[in-house]
Order: structure tokens, then sequence, then C-alpha cells
């Protein structure tokens, strides 16, 4: 690292498309920036040919801390973006919602004197089961700079003390990777390559609280099985979701498709041809809202509420899916404020500006 160096830390899937925007401004505007990945995510879906789909610069460095509980992996990104940054001194790291990597990093920032400006501040889903939740608690608190998604959350910010902070409403910059990919996805392509043929829906499943524990994940397996009768289930799934929901039961139904995970581009495009989609994924909540797919989330609660309140997006109870699923809500035809593509330029300029009087 290099003095001076604004310090980008991403480590998990739903960073990247986070990051990307935000790095291509900066460097456009001539700014000196580094690309560290810790590794908390690796798989085939974060080759060399990820970062390019992205037009994300390679990182400079890859912690490759992997899998692990909550604290060995905490720890580990710790220990290795401390070292990484050595004798340095950074100008700003930033970090990107709410993932083990994004408060590693905000703690080893704040114990070194370092400015820290978090992308996607201020989200609550008021719920501190969810390891998310006190992620983004805690990196609100250590960030200098808070650059926010959605007008509620500076009211949550400023509930939790943090209204003397830079707040700077923004929009949503992994709404910029999707636009800017638009014409890139293509539903019937992918439809053509998993051979399926008719209306299909897609599930994505990976929170501990559906699939860790058996009776839930029975529950979570049997309603889909239900909704399958009527139209197909595409599920990609991690190996470690798959193990726990095979064991639930999901090889019984045949109109529930298992997909290894796919690349972002073929992801987006299978969603962007669904009838409607069952996910239990913050970020799936947005791109539903984007591409106008219902979405029914497994969830007592959200972080993002506008997905709701200007999107396609409704929370649902296991009890309750197969019913909501034949009752679909109209799709309303709003978008979230700033969520128009350029909130990587704005998250720019809010760092150029905020450094430039530092």
């Amino acid at each position: 690292m290099q003095s001076g160096d604004v310090v980008h830390i991403t480590g998990a899937r739903p960073n990247f498309p986070k990051a990307a925007p935000v790095i291509a401004a900066l460097a456009a505007a001539g700014v000196a920036q580094k690309l560290i990945h810790t590794g908390q995510h690796y798989d085939e879906a974060l080759s060399e040919s990820f970062f390019q789909i992205l037009d994300l610069p390679k990182p400079d460095l890859n912690l490759g801390v992997g899998s692990g509980s909550h604290a060995t992996q905490t720890a580990a990104i710790m220990v290795g973006i401390e070292s990484a940054i050595g004798n340095s001194k950074p100008a700003m790291i930033v970090v990107y919602g709410d993932v083990n990597s994004t408060v590693a990093a905000a703690l080893v920032a704040a114990k070194l004197g370092i400015l820290v400006a978090h992308v996607e501040a201020g989200l609550r889903s008021f719920d501190l089961t969810m390891p998310e939740e006190i992620n983004r608690k805690l990196t609100d608190q250590l960030s200098d700079l808070l650059l926010i998604t959605s007008p509620e959350a500076k009211d949550n910010l400023e509930r939790e003390g943090l209204g003397d902070r830079e707040i700077f409403f923004v929009g949503n910059s992994m709404i910029d990777t999707l636009l800017a990919h638009l014409h890139e996805f293509d539903e019937k392509k992918i439809a053509s390559k998993l051979n399926l043929d008719g209306d299909y829906a897609v599930a994505t499943l990976h929170r501990p609280a559906n699939v860790d524990e058996l009776e839930t994940a029975k529950d979570i397996v049997s309603a889909l099985g239900q909704v399958s009768e009527q139209t197909q289930i595409i599920l990609p799934l991690h190996p470690r979701g798959k193990e726990s929901l095979m064991q639930a039961g999901l090889a019984k139904f045949d109109q529930i498709k298992v997909i290894e995970p796919l690349n972002y581009i073929d992801f987006i495009s299978l969603v962007k041809g669904a009838k409607f989609v069952i996910t239990d994924s913050g970020g799936v909540q947005e791109e539903t809202t984007i591409l106008k797919v219902p979405c029914l989330t497994l969830r007592p609660n959200t972080e993002r509420p506008i997905t709701i309140t200007h999107g396609t997006n409704q929370l649902v109870t296991v009890s309750d899916l197969v019913k909501r699923v034949a009752n679909l809500s109209p799709v309303k035809d709003v978008v979230p404020p700033l969520w128009d593509g350029t909130a990587g330029e704005r998250i720019a300029a809010a760092i150029i500006e905020f450094l430039g009087r530092k």
C-alpha cells in the first residue's frame, strides 16, 4: 500500500457489484486506489472472469482467508488487512455492505486512525439475531463518512446518535452495475442453457435461520414443493445450503431444479426472466425491484424497506408462501430515488469532497 491511497476492501460476492462503479468513478477523477480482496468468499463465480465482467481491476492483494466461524474469519481478515497496510497511511478505507470483511476492515482502520467510508450505511433490520445487523451497526459507529442508499437510512443513523457524522444520500451503486449490464442480460439464452421450458421461478436461500435449522428447512422445502406444482423453481445452491436442504427432503420434488451457482450475468438473466423470485437475500430484493420481478422474501424483516414501498418486494412467512404466490401483488411502476445508474459518481464525489476538507 502507498500512503495517500484510497483502499477498497471487498470479500464477499455482493461487495463487488457495489464497488465496481465507485472504483471506476474515482479512477476517472485520477484518485490513486488499491483493491484488497479478503477472500471471505471464493468460488468459480469469483474467478478472474468475474472481475472482467464487472470491469473491475484485478485485486492488488487477496488475503485468502476462506471460510470459518464468525470469530475466526473476522480475526483472520483483521490480521491480514493490518499486515497489508503496514506502515503506510491510506487516505481512506472504503468498505461495502454488511459482511464480516466490512466490519473487520472498519475495526482495523479505526484502530490505526485511518478514515473509513461505509457504502450502504444506515440499513437496519432491527434484528440482532442476524450477524449482518451486528456488522452494520458496528461499521457505522466506526465510520467517518456514511454513504446511504435510501432516505430512511439517515433516520436510522440519527436514531443511533450519528446525525452529526458526514452523511451523504448517494443512491445504490449495485444498481449502477445492474443498469450498466442491462443489455447483456438474456433470459432466453439462460433458459435455453438450463433447458427450461415455460414459466419458472427462481429461489435463493442461504441464511442460517432458513437452511441450518432442520425443522425450518423442512417447512421451507415443503412449501417450495407445493409452489413448484404450479411453477417450476430454479434453485442455485452452494454446497453447504445444498447439503442442508437435501437433508430436509429437497430431492423429493422433481419440479425444483437445483443448479450450481451462476456467474453474475447468467444469474441476473435468470432472475430477469422469472415469473417471481423467492429469496432471503438483501441484494436480490434490490435487483428484482429494478427488474420489475415480483419478490417474496422469506424473512420476518428487511433492512431494505424501500424495496417494499418503492419496489416489487413483500415479506412472507413459510406458512403463507403458497397463498401469497397464488395472489401476487401487481408490480409497482416506481423506482427508488437515486437508483439511477450514477450512484458511483456521487460516492466518488462525496469521498473527494470529504478528503479535500481533511
